[in-house]
């Protein structure tokens, strides 16, 4: 027969830690998707902002990206009480959730204001505020940008071009964003750092569309 004492172990087993986590107070922001309260890491369910090395090129000006996403949340979570409900945890061990700031989902308002995208991997809530960002040309929807999952995947290659993608994408001390093919001039001692936001392409249209020139040949 099955006791009160039984059943109540039995549902506590049912329910995973981060499921039955609510955490609220104030919040440090880390980067544009990534918070701490108190000794919790968190990170917002639903969306992905670019890494905070990231830089953007919206209108032709190198800009750091990262950097304004994190700002952006920060003035985002200031404005009131955080209070977040846990979803799950994620292969970092932080604790992936829903925050609200009031009645505001924080991760819409990132999502609304061009601060980062619709985590579509992983869920399509915030698909309709990325649609509107994009059509009004919010923040890093207003030029060329690099999504942060891909700028990722390049950072971890670093300086090693994947199969097939030897066109590099390099930043002058200017801020100049230039593409260099195989057999032109400058292409050998060219180098590529990934944390400046350079890049491999596999096509002259990928370098073009992150928002870099063809070098004179």
């Amino acid at each position: 027969m099955l006791t009160f004492r039984s059943a109540l172990v039995l549902f506590l087993l049912a329910v995973t830690p981060a499921q039955a986590l609510t955490l609220s107070g104030q919040a440090v922001v880390t980067d544009g998707d990534s918070l701490r309260i108190g000794a919790e890491r968190i990170r917002l369910f639903g969306i992905d902002a670019p890494e905070l090395k990231q830089r953007c090129d919206p209108s032709g000006r190198n800009w750091a990206c990262g950097k304004w996403a994190k700002d952006a949340l920060q003035q985002i979570v200031s404005q009131g009480v955080l209070r977040c409900e846990a979803v799950e945890k994620d292969r970092y061990g932080r604790t992936v959730a829903r925050c609200m700031v009031g009645q505001r989902d924080v991760a819409a308002l990132m999502v609304r204001a061009g601060a980062a995208t619709a985590f579509t991997r992983y869920s399509t809530d915030y698909v309709a505020q990325e649609r509107a960002a994009k059509a009004e040309a919010r923040g890093l929807w207003s030029g060329a940008m690099t999504a942060p999952g891909d700028y990722r995947q390049i950072a971890k290659r670093g300086s090693t071009a994947p199969s097939g993608c030897v066109i590099k994408g390099n930043i002058s001390a200017k801020g100049a964003r230039i593409y260099h093919m195989p057999g032109q001039r400058d292409y050998a001692a060219t180098k590529i750092s990934p944390s400046k936001g350079e890049a491999f392409f596999c096509s002259e249209a990928q370098a073009r569309a992150a928002g870099f020139r063809a070098a004179k040949r």
